[in-house]
């Protein structure tokens, strides 16, 4: 990353005068899982402990979102799990009986049951080794469902802390079963490296099965992203470790293929959903670009910048997206400015931005109902990376969508109702464990 760029971030966000940072749904969750195509009863929102708020502790919180329920829009439960683990990222098993939720700093992952009670989770198990377990690796981030495993990705390593790190799998059961490391330059695993880089960095996992295929994006390290935004945009040497790439891997084997340089922090991958549609989608944090993950007509992946987010000199720092079940929209929510973007791609080499509304001060998360309905959004990324003072909103907010506009139909104040940081949402259904209430 060169001096340019780094004092155009520097001075980009100093323009806007706050101090924060960068960064789910339906529509992205796992093939091998069961969805919720019709209206979810619950939003499950993994949220962060906030010191001076509540219990100050790491919390599952339920939210009742059927419109039949007397309860629409409104806490039903909240079940916290014993201090700041730096609450992130949490997905469903391929039953959808249980989520796992992790914690980047204190590398626990706490499992909860949510079948036998949708409206109130129990917490079942806690994995505390995980560290040790998987060899190193640090920072458990997305937790997404293979059959009968788990497949983990890590954000970091023990011995560094940068951004070197792994795929995790475990056994649905919470049973360690191996780590797959990301390939680097000095050791590529037998993947071919098609750019300048191969840097071993991690973030994301999503597969397309019938590929073969499964993707993995990069992010950064423990030291940068448990340091406060604005000393980690001012510190040259920080801005140096942000990942650069994209691994293609053999899904069977887990065996690395290809790394393609993304530059600029490639965060969420989503992909398409229709039969024939062999693509994904990334963003990339630090240069606002939409990036295209796709088959060519000789079966070869191949990985290409395809449009701005928003004006990139003034850094709008893109964070979570979410692809429509139809393959025909994908919603870009941007850091500093709070806002959602919806894009047409319906030609996935040509998206064009069709829609755009500021959601608050800060936006992180989005979340897409299986019919394109509802949008949910939450706020928070990181502790350290949420602004500061009265832009330090924390919600959870859903919006119905008519293809032309977003109207706001509930809004939860997180702050006021002593909850913490809203940051990461999954639905949940009495429908699909057999249940009628």
């Amino acid at each position: 990353m060169n001096n340019n760029f780094l004092k155009a971030c520097v001075l980009g966000v100093t323009a806007l005068f706050i101090t924060v940072p960068i960064q789910a749904d339906e529509t992205c969750q796992s093939p091998y899982m069961a969805k919720i195509t019709g209206q979810e009863d619950f939003v499950y929102v993994w949220t962060l402990g906030m010191e001076g708020v509540g219990d100050e502790q790491d919390k599952l919180v339920t939210v009742s979102v059927n419109p039949k329920s007397d309860t629409y829009g409104k806490v039903i439960n909240s079940l916290s799990v014993g201090g700041r683990n730096e609450a992130h990222h949490s997905g469903f098993t391929d039953d959808r009986k249980f989520l796992w939720a992790g914690g980047l700093d204190t590398n626990k992952i706490f499992i909860f049951d949510v079948h036998t009670d949708p409206a109130k989770p129990t917490l079942t198990k806690t994995i505390t080794d995980f560290v040790s377990k998987s060899g190193g690796v640090v920072g458990p981030h997305t937790t997404y469902a293979l059959p009968g495993r788990m497949m983990i990705t890590g954000l970091s390593n023990n011995k560094d802390h940068g951004g070197r790190t792994g795929l995790v799998e475990y056994s649905n059961k919470g049973e360690y079963i191996t780590t797959h490391w990301t390939p680097t330059d000095t050791d590529l695993r037998g993947a071919v490296k098609t750019g300048k880089y191969a840097d071993g960095y991690g973030y994301d996992v999503r597969v397309l099965p019938r590929r073969n295929a499964m993707f993995t994006s990069s992010f950064t390290g423990w030291s940068n992203y448990m340091m406060d935004f604005g000393k980690m945009l001012s510190d040259p040497e920080a801005m140096k470790h942000f990942g650069s790439t994209v691994v293609q891997w053999d899904l069977h084997t887990r065996q690395p293929k290809k790394v393609f340089d993304v530059p600029g922090a490639p965060l969420e991958i989503r992909c398409a959903w229709g039969a024939n549609h062999n693509y994904c989608f990334t963003t990339t944090a630090l240069t606002s670009k939409i990036w295209l993950i796709y088959e060519d007509k000789d079966g070869q992946w191949k990985t290409k910048e395809v449009a701005d987010i928003g004006d990139p000199s003034k850094i709008p720092l893109p964070v979570d997206i979410s692809i429509q079940s139809d393959d025909n929209m994908l919603w870009v929510n941007t850091f500093m400015d709070g806002k959602t973007r919806g894009f047409d791609i319906s030609d996935p080499f040509n998206p064009k931005q069709v829609f755009e509304k500021k959601i608050a001060a800060q936006v992180n998360m989005v979340s897409s109902s299986w019919d394109g309905k509802r949008l949910y959004y939450s706020s928070s990324l990181l502790a350290n990376w949420d602004k500061k003072g009265k832009d330090n909103e924390q919600y959870l907010k859903l919006f119905s969508w008519d293809g032309e506009k977003l109207a706001e139909q509930f809004s939860i104040d997180f702050i006021k109702e002593k909850l913490g940081r809203a940051h990461q949402m999954r639905f949940g259904a009495y429908s699909l464990y057999g249940l009628n209430k």
